[in-house]
């Protein structure tokens, strides 16, 4: 990697960074530019070499990070649910920082309806109603209920809201998903 690339790289992690510690301390709507390039301590220009706008930020943000889930999720693809939801959480507090952010922050509703979108995707494969448990039942409310739990669970224990450890949290959702999926 040249000299150039590192310090273009750099400057993305400063402007990301940067946007998420604003997000911490007041929403989406009040965050300026300024506000981004002051905290970064990169000049306006050079966001505006990488973003469109502060939407763009975000939308780039959060593609980033569900591209990466994404990604986990292939190669947990031989995985029962227990063991794929521990990859996925232990990635959660890797990244503590933006999700708990995009999942408490008043101006992130864009995240939560992206991550539901993908937990959804990421469900279609395993929901059978041809046979057993799920016979005859809607796939389309069964993806819909067990996104929706999911997302659920990752806000609250995000948001302290759950006593048990990580590990517990994300054992015990794979072994709801594997009993009813």
């Amino acid at each position: 990697m040249s000299r150039v690339d590192r310090r273009v790289q750099k400057s993305q992690e400063a402007i990301k960074n940067a946007f998420i510690e604003l997000m911490t301390e007041k929403s989406f709507d009040h965050i300026t530019i300024k506000d981004i390039s002051d905290r970064a301590n990169v000049g306006r220009r050079t966001i505006y070499d990488h973003y469109m706008d502060k939407f763009d930020l975000l939308d780039k943000l959060i593609e980033e990070h569900i591209n990466q889930l994404r990604i986990l999720c292939e190669s947990a693809s031989e995985l029962n649910f227990v063991e794929g939801n521990l990859i996925w959480f232990e990635y959660f507090e890797r990244n503590h920082s933006f999700f708990s952010t995009m999942l408490t922050s008043k101006g992130a509703p864009a995240f939560r309806s992206h991550f539901l979108e993908f937990v959804i995707q990421e469900l279609e494969g395993e929901v059978d109603v041809t046979e057993g448990k799920n016979q005859g039942l809607s796939k389309d409310l069964i993806l819909k209920f067990f996104g929706a739990a999911i997302v659920e669970i990752v806000e609250v224990w995000f948001n302290n809201g759950l006593s048990e450890s990580t590990q517990v949290v994300a054992e015990q959702v794979g072994l709801l998903l594997d009993r009813n999926l």
